[in-house]
């Protein structure tokens, strides 16, 4: 029962971003384009994550900070942070640099919905109970993502950011995650889209 679950999970993730990249290839193009006016460097931005099976893949999204961000502050973003571009702070607004995730979907490194797939470092300071996150493909969008839409800000008012998110936030999320997956359903899953389309508009 659990791999026919898996598999009608796979084909709808394979066909929902399939449409999705199709529908929305004209937005893609004009957001690749004000991203290349707007400042310096390529119009993706690529990151190490870890995937299902604790496998690392590289995750997609629109470049919202200026080149090299992370060579010049923290891995997590914190309020009004100095690195992002003009283009960039719309678009993480209404979520558009997550995008060309829809290509990680496609191939199969993530799901349309499923626990937010984090970086090296973070995932290094998971107990073992939190690592059975790691069990399922990660995902654009999860019960966590529309709780912390709002998290950049959240970090902005605290004194320090990063233990804040790792003591915190990143806790509370990966109890969502293990909520999700107990839950973890086609219609749910559909559900779940819905919300986050509703909450980004």
């Amino acid at each position: 029962m659990k791999k026919c679950n898996e598999l009608i999970k796979r084909i709808f993730d394979f066909l929902a971003s399939m449409l999705g990249i199709l529908i929305l290839s004209p937005v893609l193009l004009i957001v690749a384009i004000a991203i290349k006016i707007d400042s310096k460097g390529n119009i993706l931005f690529l990151q190490k994550r870890i995937g299902r099976n604790g496998i690392p893949f590289y995750i997609y999204k629109f470049r919202t900070m200026v080149s090299d961000a992370e060579k010049l502050g923290k891995q997590i973003t914190v309020g009004k942070d100095n690195r992002i571009t003009n283009v960039g702070s719309i678009l993480r607004k209404y979520k558009i640099d997550e995008l060309p995730q829809l290509f990680n979907v496609l191939k199969g490194d993530m799901s349309l919905v499923g626990p937010r797939p984090e970086v090296p470092k973070y995932v290094q300071m998971y107990t073992e109970s939190e690592r059975k996150v790691l069990e399922v493909r990660p995902g654009i969008t999860d019960l966590a993502s529309l709780r912390y839409k709002d998290e950049n800000d959240i970090l902005g008012k605290v004194d320090n950011p990063e233990e804040y998110y790792i003591n915190v936030i990143m806790k509370d999320k990966l109890k969502l995650n293990l909520e999700y997956i107990e839950k973890s359903n086609l219609i749910f899953d559909i559900s779940l889209i819905f919300k986050t389309i509703i909450k980004c508009l």
